[in-house]
């Protein structure tokens, strides 16, 4: 146990065996760190006390038990993305998710379970990953209206979903979390410091891997694809903008893409796919009116002091375990990751208007 969230602590901080020996000024070995990892040493005291304070964790922190593991981790594909930024991403998922697991269990829910639509399905062409949207999306029952809140649907089907400060190469992913043989559950991550447009892109896309499979080389498209027909369903855009378009106004698109939540690029590239344009239109709205809709988003959904599409689930089962004397104040508080005034001031009704995301 105490092996296990050794390591997680150290890949969380980024660092190397090597560099935590460094870090600890050579009081203690790469070579001994490697063995408490491995459960075959135990450290002294005031070495446990030095890796707390190097590590930036506490002594319960080590005393936590290691419940779930994490499976089928599925990046969305980047070529920067380096071995250690996953290292890092997978340990902060695995304690949040160990955190989000222990609030169910406190509670008493059943945190395996997800509506699952269908058995993950093969699919030999990209287009093929329009169709499949359309079919979750009848199973789900969401007819072809826009998703006001996917994160908040998608709390609601079982998957876990998490909004980290996850580095800048790293869009987002999906996983497999599994406590016991044959009891796993979904999780999507998206990053804290994207837009709520790039956000829900990446949510859809993340469904996509978690309902489809596809040659290598066309899995990224074909999610990609499921994506926009999630978000954006044909019919129902074609019915908002009409077929064969010869230009687009700018106004007329940033209405159109706060109708459906998403980026004024995804909208374009949407009505290029289901052919409301051709490629040689799309190429001239980004040349002319979107030529900078790549690095910035125009018109943005969200604002200082809004913050859409945020996990609420695990937030509102922390309070209801308060509520109901389950947990302490500052077990709470430690689930949250917030101070204990804070805490107890949400409770109170004084924190204000909290529009913060927090997990």
């Amino acid at each position: 146990m105490f092996g296990e969230r050794l390591q997680i602590a150290r890949k969380q901080a980024g660092l190397s065996l090597r560099a935590l020996s460094d870090r600890l000024d050579g009081a203690v070995s790469a070579q001994a760190i490697g063995k408490y990892e491995r459960g075959e040493m135990m450290p002294s005291s005031g070495i446990l006390i030095r890796l707390t304070k190097t590590l930036g964790v506490g002594l319960d922190f080590f005393a936590a038990p290691v419940g779930a593991k994490l499976r089928e981790v599925d990046f969305r594909k980047h070529s920067g993305t380096n071995v250690r930024e996953r290292a890092m991403v997978e340990t902060a998922v695995l304690q949040h998710v160990e955190r989000y697991l222990l609030i169910e269990e406190i509670i008493g829910l059943d945190s395996s379970h997800w509506t699952e639509p269908f058995p993950r399905e093969t699919v030999a062409t990209v287009e093929e990953g329009e169709a499949l949207a359309h079919r979750v999306r009848a199973e789900w029952n969401l007819g072809i209206d826009p998703i006001p809140n996917l994160t908040e649907l998608l709390e609601e089907k079982g998957v876990k979903v998490l909004m980290l400060p996850l580095p800048d190469r790293v869009s987002g992913l999906t996983c497999m979390v599994e406590r016991r043989a044959g009891d796993a559950v979904p999780v999507i991550v998206v990053s804290r410091n994207h837009p709520v447009e790039r956000r829900r892109l990446t949510l859809a896309h993340e469904l996509a891997h978690r309902v489809l499979k596809a040659d290598s080389k066309i899995e990224e498209k074909a999610a990609t694809r499921f994506a926009g027909a999630f978000l954006m369903p044909a019919e129902h855009l074609l019915a908002e903008i009409g077929p064969n378009r010869r230009r687009f106004g700018f106004a007329e698109l940033m209405v159109t893409k706060r109708m459906y939540r998403v980026s004024a690029a995804a909208l374009v590239v949407r009505c290029r796919d289901i052919g409301i344009i051709s490629s040689d239109q799309m190429t001239r709205v980004f040349m002319t009116i979107g030529r900078s809709w790549r690095r910035e988003e125009p018109r943005p959904l969200e604002g200082r002091d809004q913050v859409f599409e945020c996990p609420r689930r695990f937030e509102r089962l922390c309070y209801r375990a308060l509520a109901e004397e389950l947990v302490s104040v500052t077990k709470a508080a430690e689930l949250l990751g917030r101070p204990v005034t804070d805490v107890e001031a949400a409770m109170d009704g004084d924190a204000g208007d909290d529009s913060d995301c927090h997990q």
